[in-house]
């Protein structure tokens, strides 16, 4: 099983919301294909089949526990969940 496929199952398990490194959520949002930009400590990612933006910012070096779970939300309502598995 590769480093992807391990997080990729953590996350979407929803155990561990608290503990998502930031880098990882937005590798993984990088690999669905959503581009970044950057303003500031705002990283902001778009698609362009997704109505959504999403914005995060680091707490330290992990995920927000809200935005982990918004985007969890995001991924399952655009089926991105059952992508590049």
């Amino acid at each position: 099983m590769t480093k992807y496929a391990i997080f990729l199952k953590r996350f979407l398990s929803g155990h561990s919301d608290t503990d998502i490194a930031f880098d990882d959520l937005c590798s993984l949002l990088k690999r669905l294909g959503f581009q970044e930009r950057v303003h500031g400590d705002h990283h902001i990612f778009s698609k362009e089949s997704i109505v959504e933006i999403i914005n995060l910012q680091p707490d330290n070096a992990k995920a927000k526990p809200y935005q982990v779970k918004q985007i969890r939300i995001l991924l399952s309502k655009y089926r991105l969940d059952k992508e590049r598995r």
